[in-house]
This record gives structure tokens, C-alpha cells and sequence, in this order.
């Protein structure tokens, strides 16, 4: 099994910075990605960021380009998503998914509270 933990989230004022972090452990496979997704009250899931653990390559939201950073340490076994200039509107739960292709499964944190203060 593949354990997920984030930390990070909290409470921030409209133009705050917040870093995430992922920790991952247990029986990691050899090829992954990791996932940041995030829950507003009322809304749907949605994917904000991606990055493969082998080459690094990554992917965003579109419109959270530019403001989201999302990177890795391998040492660490840790992913982390930088978020600068937030507002109100990143207000959500911030869970980090691991998906593997080797028999397609999905692994998924307990999750993160970020609120953004206007």
C-alpha cells in the first residue's frame, strides 16, 4: 500500500503565499504520478497540477498557471505545490493522488484546508 500525507494549508490573507507538501511512503511503485486536487464547498474535484516522478514534466490548470508551482524531491519522497498570490476563490480542500499505470490505481491523501481571506 502507498501512504499520502499532506501538510501545509492554513489560513492566508488575499495575496499570501502557501506551500503544500506530499509525503508519500509504503510501497511506492516505480512509475507515478503525482496529483494535487482540490474541493471548494459545492464544487466539483478538480485537478490543479501534475508531475511524473521519472522526468519531472509537468501540467496545471489552466488558469493557475503562472500563480502554482508544483515540484518534487525524490530524496524526500515528497511533492510540494507552491501557491503565490492567492485569492479568496483558492479557497478548497487540497488532497495529493498518486496514480500508477501498473494495474491503474489510485492512491489518495486525507487532504489539506488552505482558506484565503479578501
Amino acid at each position: 500500500q502507498v501512504q499520502l500525507a499532506e501538510s501545509g494549508g492554513g489560513l492566508v490573507q488575499s495575496g499570501g503565499s502557501l506551500r503544500l507538501s506530499c509525503v508519500v511512503s509504503g510501497l511506492i511503485p516505480s512509475i507515478y504520478s503525482v496529483n494535487w486536487y482540490r474541493q471548494a464547498p459545492g464544487n466539483q474535484r478538480e485537478r490543479v497540477a501534475c508531475i511524473d516522478h521519472f522526468d519531472g514534466r509537468t501540467s496545471y490548470k489552466d488558469f493557475l498557471m503562472g500563480r502554482f508551482r508544483i515540484s518534487r524531491d525524490n530524496a524526500r519522497n515528497t511533492v510540494y505545490l507552491q501557491m503565490n498570490s492567492l485569492k479568496p476563490e483558492d479557497t478548497a480542500i487540497y488532497t495529493c493522488n498518486l496514480y500508477t499505470p501498473f494495474g491503474g490505481h489510485d492512491y489518495w491523501g486525507q487532504g489539506t484546508q488552505v482558506t484565503v481571506s479578501g
